[in-house]
């Protein structure tokens, strides 16, 4: 996936909002953080992934999946967009979309997806 691929596939969602963290693309939706591009590694990073889950993630596919020691203590993980799939990515992001969106947002993204 390219950075321009992950742009649009983050705008994809209701309320996602393009800002800056750290000099680098970050998103967030109804003002809360959805995910942000760290320039340093080219990974895009994910929260709301519990630390089994991201134990998992990183032994299975640790080519895409990692953390860093500013991440450790947090439900997140990082994943590089060269090899993240766009279908995994886009699970990620909805999983958190819907713990941040309006439920407003939600339904008319639901009634929309059925």
């Amino acid at each position: 996936m390219t950075p321009d691929e992950m742009r649009e596939i983050i705008l994809s969602f209701p309320g996602a909002e393009e800002g800056e963290s750290y000099g680098a693309p970050a998103y967030k939706v109804n003002g809360k953080f959805f995910t942000r591009l760290r320039g340093e590694d080219q990974s895009v990073v994910l929260m709301g992934v519990s630390f089994d889950e991201r134990d998992m993630l990183m032994e299975a596919e640790p080519t895409t999946f990692h953390i860093t020691p500013h991440y450790k203590d947090y439900p997140s993980v990082l994943a590089r967009i060269e090899t993240l799939h766009p279908g995994s990515f886009r699970g990620f992001l909805e999983r958190k979309w819907r713990q941040i969106a309006p439920k407003k947002l939600i339904k008319e993204f639901d009634a929309a997806k059925a």
